[in-house]
């Protein structure tokens, strides 16, 4: 009854709406969303202003409110026909399940509704939910309209990325439909999304981009295609590193066949792995370490005792814990992974390496004491507990949970989070 009231009474003022300056209504949308999360409710009619700076500033109320109740409103703005809007809508919901996250989307610094989106979007797209957080079905479908309907390309790519961000596999159809597109935005990130949701059978539904003529799409796509182990590609990223047309493609390319292990293509990791390019020498390094050939032992530490490159140093010391160098001593290729963490310039690119090993159960146990240790940093406590959260089983759980009594408030955090990720993942 009360909610019918509310509805009634501001039904009733949409006249007023009207008369009043859109100076006025945008001010009364201000002075209403000060009343906090309660006021969502009154804010509501004034998505169906006739004016889009007025809807505009309804959308960034609720946004900025972000509580349960306004998911509804930004679902109905989603459908608004202002691209502005719509990337408002969208990022408000990301915020909800990401708190936070108005403050880096694309729409955190646009000024109005008729604000250009052109050149907001970067390379810089790693955000994703914690895998115990939960999505609201209709969500997700409404992402993959916008996907296909939105009201330019730019609001449709930034709806790419919230699919990605929220592992929305019940869109994976809209983002495949995407690629289709010939746009270069919405297919690099519609591929970058499903990069994250990492659906296996998606490999060779994109398996027709990689020649695509963009570079950023066609690296994408080959990235993708390693992500998602499709195998069934590799005679195609073979004939692709023969022809790439620049470096960045090469390295894609080394990179996605890395990640596949087939001994077929040890002779092409021994080509690269003396290449002057780092990032060749790196990809190769790591590929010849997945095969876990025991004869490129001595190779890979003679390369990790004289190489100067640290972008290398970590993919050697990577090769040599997959080969089996898994203790954790005072220089130990492990503990060099675990050391980089530290670094600002490097502990992105050491903490996925770390993933990857600790799934092999003897990695992640020789890693445990790495995080009871009392000389161990805050930054190791952390990005381990991310590691473990994404790799660990029961009795991973006993160790993380430990993290959540530390004295320092982000490493108990991280802990928490990791024991709810690795709980979510036991039966």
């Amino acid at each position: 009854m009360r909610l019918v009231t509310i509805l009634v009474a501001a039904a009733s003022l949409l006249p007023a709406w009207q008369e009043a300056s859109v100076k006025e209504r945008v001010k009364g949308v201000r002075d209403i969303a000060k009343q906090g999360p309660g006021a969502i409710p009154r804010i509501e009619p004034y998505l169906e202003d006739r004016d889009s700076e007025v809807r505009w500033e309804a959308v960034k109320a609720i946004a900025e409110l972000g509580t349960q109740r306004s998911l509804d409103p930004l679902l109905k703005a989603m459908k608004d026909t202002e691209a502005g809007i719509q990337t408002r809508a969208v990022d408000g919901i990301i915020n909800f399940y990401i708190p936070g996250y108005l403050k880096t989307g694309l729409s955190g610094s646009l000024k109005r509704a008729t604000s250009s989106l052109k050149s907001r979007f970067t390379d810089t797209n790693t955000t994703i939910i914690e895998p115990f957080v939960t999505v609201k079905p209709e969500v997700i479908t409404a992402l993959g309209k916008l996907v296909r309907e939105g009201t330019d390309m730019d609001s449709r790519a930034n709806a790419a990325r919230a699919i990605g961000i929220l592992r929305g596999r019940a869109a994976l159809n809209d983002l495949y439909e995407a690629l289709r597109s010939k746009n270069s935005l919405l297919m690099y990130e519609s591929l970058i999304a499903i990069q994250k949701i990492r659906d296996l059978e998606s490999g060779p539904k994109i398996q027709f981009v990689l020649r695509d003529l963009h570079d950023s799409v066609q690296i994408a796509a080959i990235e993708t295609t390693g992500i998602l182990r499709n195998k069934a590609a590799i005679p195609d990223l073979r004939e692709l590193v023969e022809r790439a047309r620049n470096v960045k493609v090469q390295r894609a390319v080394i990179t996605a066949l890395a990640m596949m292990p087939d001994e077929q293509n040890r002779p092409l990791f021994l080509k690269y792995f003396e290449q002057k390019d780092d990032g060749l020498r790196a990809a190769a390094a790591e590929g010849l370490g997945r095969l876990k050939n025991m004869a490129d032992v001595p190779l890979i530490e003679r390369a990790f005792e004289s190489e100067t490159k640290m972008s290398v140093r970590l993919s050697l010391a990577f090769a040599m814990v997959m080969l089996g160098r898994t203790e954790l001593s005072e220089f130990s290729p492990l503990q060099y992974l675990v050391n980089t963490l530290n670094s600002r310039s490097y502990q992105d690119s050491a903490e996925p390496l770390l993933v990857e090993a600790a799934r092999d159960a003897a990695v992640r146990k020789a890693l445990y004491p790495a995080i009871r240790q009392l000389q161990s940093t805050k930054e190791e406590k952390i990005r381990l507990a991310r590691v473990f959260g994404q790799t660990g089983d029961k009795e991973t759980l006993a160790v993380v949970e430990t993290l959540k009594e530390d004295t320092d408030a982000e490493v108990a955090a991280e802990g928490s989070k990791a024991a709810r990720n690795i709980a979510a993942r036991l039966p």
